[in-house]
């Protein structure tokens, strides 16, 4: 099968280190731009973001302090300086430092003359003003001295949420989104400069960066494509409306939309069955079925008439679902088969995966189902599959599957796992990594926190398991892509209920809902 592209390698999609950055930015001027004229479109842009109706209210009333550096990121501040001072902002300027690069000294000098006060002392923590970081950028590659970490640091303490970072906030890393001291700067906005760097969409990085936004500088499509073809990729909420949805014959049955079956619950955790079947008929697969404990396939018919039971199972002593029972039949004519949520950490039963192995289709596995394949040893049951495999870990479950890559970023452990067991992973967490065997990579701009809730990875399961059955069926086959899209849509639904329905409000049943509505939508764009 082809490769899905998706989405478009622009520069409102790729995520890039900062050495990266820096190689394209060199390539421009040895093209011929001068850093002048460099420095000028990009700070003009933040200029004229910082000018639009949700910040300039609180310029006007409070005036603006920028914090420059010695290097280019302080240029940037004080043409954005500038720019503020002649819009008749009240502008102030602090750069705590003696020597500055030639063209920063000159914007300094000019700055000077139109007559922007420059402070000599350290700024007051509490000052009402907008702080505006331009002190080091992406630049940085150690942490800042410990005065400048202290007022930092007060600085969130007495004035939270009145800070804008140009290029990164002081203090973070623009690679792996940690500090690079004890502290950095708490910015309520980030602005990326030219393309968005990997380190600011980190779980990490959260805390430091606030909303985090792209500074366009027309970067040339001819340079983007200098950059490797696995350079991951950043997914949007508006992605979906040119997502690889799988795409059905018109008159298609309801087998050939997909054919999956969930082994899910226990005694001990009955309600994952039924969160993952709810978000597997949310992606609208032709023919649902599902193994279960005993005590709930009885019941299933009340409130989910539509999933075939294929098989009620026993329980083991401490609750957990007894795989062991599983029936040889069950695993026949299907595309795709989701293991794991909720099925106890029992390891009676460890020797039926062997079936498993062997299963041609699409084997999805997630929660208890990871923990067990943690136990038969992963990498090596792994390269055994006889067919594609996606894996749902949260950073729990990787550490327990591979101990080794554990503490690498997630968007290289990710990939490491996915390509050293020749399969799909999704690293789960508030911006979500999905990676490809074959190098690709994809990672959540936006997170959510409201939909940080147990039982909504079942939902996801299930509805992963969906669209890979239905993909498989239309002749499109198990590709990441679909995976990395699972994590966007399950991540839009919790956004969504959150937006509808409160802070509360995105609970799994109700993401599971509006799961159901992206269905909908796809059928009303033609997407489906």
């Amino acid at each position: 099968m082809p490769q899905i592209v998706w989405p478009s390698r622009d520069a409102d999609h790729l995520l890039v280190s900062g050495q990266q950055m820096a190689a394209l930015e060199e390539q421009l001027f040895a093209s011929g731009l001068p850093v002048e004229a460099l420095m000028e479109k990009a700070a003009l842009a933040v200029a004229q973001r910082l000018m639009q109706p949700d910040w300039w209210p609180h310029f006007q009333r409070h005036g603006a302090l920028v914090l420059v550096g010695p290097g280019h990121n302080g240029g940037d501040g004080l043409v954005v300086a500038r720019e503020l001072h002649l819009a008749g902002i009240a502008v102030r300027i602090w750069s705590p430092f003696e020597r500055h690069k030639p063209l920063t000294a000159a914007h300094l000098r000019h700055a000077s003359w139109l007559g922007i006060p420059q402070r000599s002392a350290e700024p007051d923590p509490a000052d009402p003003a907008i702080w505006i970081d331009a002190l080091f950028g992406i630049g940085q590659s150690r942490a800042p001295d410990e005065r400048l970490q202290a007022l930092l640091e007060q600085r969130q303490h007495l004035q939270p949420h009145r800070l804008i970072a140009i290029d990164g906030p002081t203090g973070l890393c623009a690679d792996r989104g940690l500090p690079l001291g004890r502290v950095a700067a708490c910015a309520s906005l980030s602005l990326s400069i030219g393309l968005f760097k990997q380190g600011f969409v980190q779980d990490t990085a959260l805390a430091w960066v606030g909303e985090l936004e792209r500074i366009n500088l027309g970067i040339p499509a001819d340079l983007l494509e200098t950059l490797p073809p696995q350079q991951p990729l950043a997914l949007h909420r508006r992605d979906l409306a040119t997502a690889p949805w799988p795409r059905p014959a018109a008159a298609a049955s309801k087998y050939q939309r997909g054919r999956l079956l969930v082994i899910a619950g226990s005694e001990a955790y009955r309600g994952a069955s039924q969160l993952c079947l709810l978000g597997a008929s949310a992606s609208g697969v032709g023919s649902l079925r599902t193994a279960l404990p005993e005590a709930l396939a009885g019941q299933l018919w009340i409130s989910q008439p539509h999933v075939v039971v294929s098989a009620a199972l026993t329980s083991h002593a401490d609750g957990s679902l007894n795989l062991g029972a599983l029936p040889g039949s069950a695993l026949e004519r299907l595309d795709a088969l989701v293991i794991g949520p909720g099925l106890g950490k029992s390891e009676n039963d460890l020797s039926t995966w062997d079936p498993l192995q062997r299963f041609t289709g699409l084997l999805v596995i997630d929660a208890d189902g990871l923990n067990r394949l943690a136990k038969l040893g992963a990498q090596a049951w792994l390269l055994k599959r006889q067919g594609p495999t996606w894996l749902t870990p949260h950073a729990g479950e990787f550490t327990r599957l591979f101990p080794d890559w554990a503490d690498l970023p997630p968007l290289e452990a990710a990939a490491t796992a996915a390509k050293a067991c020749q399969c799909s992973v999704l690293l789960k967490g508030a911006r979500t990594v999905t990676a490809a065997a074959d190098g690709r990579r994809w990672q959540l701009k936006q997170a959510c926190d409201a939909a940080a809730r147990a039982g909504l990875g079942d939902v996801l399961a299930g509805y992963a398991g969906g669209l890979g059955a239905r993909a498989i069926a239309a002749g499109q086959g198990a590709d990441a892509a679909l995976l990395a899209l699972s994590a966007l849509v399950h991540a839009s639904a919790g956004a969504q209920a959150a937006e509808a329905l409160g802070y509360g409000g995105a609970s799994p049943t109700a993401c599971a809902r509006c799961l159901e509505q992206q269905e909908k939508n796809n059928k009303e764009t033609g997407n489906d």
